[in-house]
This record gives C-alpha cells, structure tokens and sequence, in this order.
C-alpha cells in the first residue's frame, strides 16, 4: 500500500488526502445532520421542511470550521478570507437546497417518511458540496 501511495504524484497525494478527511469528517457531521434532521421531524412535531432548515442552520457553521480547519487545510490560497466564508456559504446553500429537493420530492410529491431523504443526504448531496468546495470555495 505504502509503495502505491509513494508512486502517486504530489497532486494526486494531496487530493486523495482531502477525500480521505472529507469523508471521515464530512460522513461525521453528515450524519448527525441527517440524524437531526430526521429527530426533529419525526419526533419533534417539526414539518420536515422546516425541520431541514433550522438542522442547515446549525451544521454549516460546524461544517465550516470542521472543513476550513481540517479537511481543505492548506489547499489553495488563504490570503481572501472573506470571499472564501461567501463561497463556503454559496456552496452550503447549493447543499441546503438540493437537499429540500429530497425532502419536497420524497416525502411531500411521493407522500414518503421523513427518513426517506436521508439517503440522499448522505450518498448524493456530498460528493456535489464536495466538488464545489475543492474547486471553487477553496481553490
């Protein structure tokens, strides 16, 4: 393993890095929101809409010290903070409404559970908040 990791390039070393905290850190907090997410509609009386907002609202402050800290530290330039925050909070509304997407389409279009949009949340929206935030938040 060790020798296929050394003949990577640096580039490809780096990447594969920030998936790697990506998916440990992103997977973390993306299942406490979905776990929020679903409490809050399901056993706290809250419309699944609105239960997503305020769970949004809450998680992408925790998901912006945890991936500006840990998960994208040291990739791309840190000398435009405040344009970085507008691009991270772009990309976390990008996320925010693909996800009531889910939650319109699953639960109130197809009269699902509240459970049903977790799935997405968690094996869709990431990867596209993931290819916004490498590319273009912290690029």
């Amino acid at each position: 393993m060790r020798a296929h990791w050394e003949a990577l390039d640096e580039e490809t070393r780096k990447v594969a890095g920030q998936v790697a905290r990506y998916a440990f850190a992103g997977l973390v907090i993306t299942i406490l929101f979905t776990l929020a997410y679903w409490a809050l509609a399901e056993f706290g009386g809250v419309e699944p809409m609105v239960s997503l907002t305020i769970v949004f609202v809450i998680f992408t402050f925790i998901s912006y010290l945890t991936h500006s800290r840990f998960t994208f530290q040291g990739h791309g330039s840190r000398d435009r903070p405040a344009r970085r925050t507008a691009r991270f909070f772009v990309t976390n509304i990008i996320g925010y409404l693909i996800n009531q997407f889910w939650v319109w389409w699953l639960v109130h279009h197809l009269d699902g559970e509240t459970w049903w949009p977790t799935i997405p949340f968690v094996l869709i929206t990431p990867w596209l908040t993931f290819l916004l935030q490498r590319k273009w938040v912290y690029a």
